[in-house]
C-alpha cells in the first residue's frame, strides 16, 4: 500500500468513527454508505480538527528513546532492534533496515496533515457559516499543519541552520487530501519557508480565544512562532513572539502546592497502587493548546531510568509527584509513573515559552533577567525548604542553566530533542550524552548521525505519487 493511500485509510477510520464520510470529490469514496454523512457545514469540518486520535497526536517515540528520556525494558530492547539501536546509541546499526517496525510518527503526523488539507481545500464550499468563521477554521488548520511539518522536519531531516538549510533534504510536503495528489520533497529551508507562509496566512484570521483547547488561537500561534524562530536561531523574533504569548497567558501551575496536597502518597515508598490525578490535561493552566503524545486516551507516563532521574534538581516537586523509585528484582530499579490521566506532550505551554524568552534574553546579554524568569518557574516547582535562586555570571553559564532546567521541565515531549539538535548544530553549547551499560561507557556525540531519524521503509518503498529520499545513511 502506498503512502498516500495508507494515510488516507487512517484518516477515513477516524472519520467513520465520528460518523462523517468524505465526498467523492476528494477521491475517498464515490458512494456514501447508508447512515453516513458527507461533511458540508462548518460544524462538520470543524469536528475533523477535534479528532484526537488522528489529528491531535504528536508521536515522537524514537526521539524519547534516543535521549533516554523514558525507560525501556530489556525485553523491549531485545524484541525491537530499532529501540535498542537508538537507546544504546549504536552507530553501527542500519536503522533504515530496522525501521519497518516504527512507522507511527510518520503516518500519524501525515494523517493529521491530510485532515488539515481537507479543511483548507473545502473551505469555499462550507455551508452554515460566516466568512469570519470559515477563515478562522482554515487558519487553525494551517497552524496545525505547520506544527505537524515542524515535528516531521525536526525528526527526519537534519537541523536547520542558515548555512546548510538550502542544501539539506527535507520531508515530503503534501498540499492535498486527494489520494493521488503529487508531492515533492523540498529542502529543509523550503519546508521552513512553507511553515512560515502557513503561519503568516493564518495569523490575522485566528480567534483571540479558540472554541476548544484543541483549536489553535492567536496565543497558540505566538507560542509556536517563538518555538519556530528559536529553532531557526532568530532570537529577536523568538523573543518578540514569546512576549506576545506570555501577555496572553503567563500562568504557571503550582507543583509545590500539588505536592503538599498528595505528600503522604508521594512519600510512601511502598505505595504503588495509588494513582495521582494528572493536572496536565485539557484544563492545565499552562496550556495554550493541547495535543497528545503517542496515545490519545487516559494513561500513565513512561518510566525513567535511575540515570535520567538523577538529573533533576533536589526538591523538584514536579518530578517527585510524577515518578517513584521502584525495585523490580531481576528487571532492576527504575522510576515508575505515579499518575494517570491526560498529558499535554504535544501542545504549546507557558513554561516552554518562559524558557524560550529566558534563552533569548541571555543571548542578548540580559542574563540576570533571564535567570529571573527561570527562577519564577522554579519557585512553582522546587520545594521551598531546599529552594535557592539560580544565578549566572554571564551568558554562557545562563544558557547552560536554562537548557538543563528546560530539559527536565519538558521531559517526554519533543522539546529536549529539538533543543539538543539546535545546540549541536550551533556548536557553542553542544549536547553529549553518556551512560554505562554492563561496565561499558556509551556516548551519544553531538555530531552523531543518530540525531536524524530514517524514514520508515513502508513510506520509501511505497511512496505514492512522488518519491522519498533518505536523509541519513543508516
Amino acid at each position: 500500500m502506498d503512502m498516500k493511500k495508507y494515510i488516507s485509510k487512517i484518516v477515513m477510520a477516524g472519520l467513520l468513527a465520528g460518523g462523517v464520510m468524505l465526498s467523492s470529490c476528494n477521491d475517498y469514496l464515490s458512494v456514501v454508505p447508508k447512515g453516513e454523512k458527507i461533511p458540508t457545514t462548518l460544524a462538520d469540518f470543524e469536528a475533523l480538527l477535534r479528532d484526537e486520535y488522528n489529528c491531535q497526536r504528536v508521536d515522537v517515540l524514537q526521539e524519547l528513546i534516543l535521549l533516554n528520556d523514558r525507560y525501556v525494558s530489556s525485553s523491549n530492547l531485545s524484541y525491537y532492534p530499532l529501540y535498542s539501536a537508538n537507546y544504546n546509541w549504536d552507530e553501527s546499526a542500519d536503522r533504515i533496515k530496522l525501521n519497518d517496525e516504527d512507522e507511527g510518527t510518520y503516518y500519524t503526523t501525515y494523517s493529521s496533515i491530510s485532515t488539515c488539507n481537507l479543511i483548507i481545500e473545502n473551505a469555499a464550499s462550507m455551508t452554515e457559516t460566516t466568512d469570519t468563521e470559515r477563515k478562522a477554521l482554515v487558519a487553525q488548520a494551517k497552524v496545525l499543519r505547520a506544527m505537524n511539518y515542524f515535528t516531521l522536519v525536526n525528526y527526519y531531516s537534519d537541523t536547520y541552520t542558515d548555512e546548510t538549510a538550502a542544501q539539506k533534504g527535507g520531508v515530503p510536503v503534501i498540499l492535498s487530501a486527494n489520494i493521488n495528489a503529487p508531492y515533492t520533497q523540498p529542502s529543509v529551508k523550503e519546508v521552513y519557508d512553507f511553515m512560515l507562509e502557513d503561519m503568516e496566512e493564518a495569523y490575522n484570521d485566528l480567534p483571540e480565544k479558540a472554541q476548544t483547547i484543541l483549536h489553535p488561537d492567536r496565543a497558540t500561534a505566538d507560542a509556536f512562532y517563538a518555538r519556530l524562530y528559536l529553532q531557526m536561531g532568530n532570537y529577536d523574533k523568538a523573543l518578540e513572539y514569546a512576549d506576545k504569548a506570555l501577555e496572553a497567558n503567563d500562568a504557571l501551575f503550582d507543583w509545590v502546592d500539588f505536592y503538599r496536597q498528595y505528600e503522604s502518597v508521594i512519600e510512601d515508598s511502598t505505595d504503588f497502587n495509588t494513582s495521582l490525578p494528572s493536572p496536565m490535561g485539557f484544563d492545565y493552566v499552562e496550556n495554550y493548546d493541547f495535543r497528545h503524545g503517542s496515545t490519545s486516551y487516559s494513561t500513565t507516563e513512561s518510566g525513567l531510568t535511575l540515570d535520567r532521574a538523577s538529573r533533576f534538581e533536589k526538591g523538584d516537586a514536579r518530578m517527585a509527584a510524577r515518578w517513584k523509585l521502584r525495585d523490580m528484582g531481576d528487571v532492576g530499579s527504575y522510576y515508575v509513573s505515579t499518575m494517570r490521566g491526560y498529558f499535554n506532550y504535544g501542545g504549546m505551554t507557558t513554561v516552554e515559552v518562559y524558557f524560550i524568552k529566558a534563552e533569548c534574553l541571555a543571548r542578548e546579554g540580559q542574563y540576570q533577567e533571564a535567570m529571573d524568569l527561570v527562577n519564577k518557574v522554579r519557585q512553582t516547582r522546587i520545594l521551598p525548604e531546599v529552594y535557592t535562586p539560580l544565578s549566572a555570571s554571564g551568558t554562557d553559564e545562563a544558557v547552560r542553566l536554562i537548557i538543563r532546567t528546560k530539559a527536565n521541565e519538558m521531559i517526554q515531549t519533543q522539546v529536549p530533542f529539538i533543543d539538543a539538535r539546535r545546540l549541536n548544530a550551533e556548536g557553542k553549547y553542544p549536547v553529549t550524552l553518556t551512560k554505562t551499560v554492563d561496565g561499558k561507557t556509551l556516548t551519544l556525540s553531538p555530531d552523531s548521525h543518530l540525531w536524524t531519524m530514517p524514514f520508515p521503509q513502508g513510506a520509501v518503498k511505497n511512496p505514492g505519487n512522488g518519491s522519498i529520499t533518505q536523509n541519513v545513511s543508516k
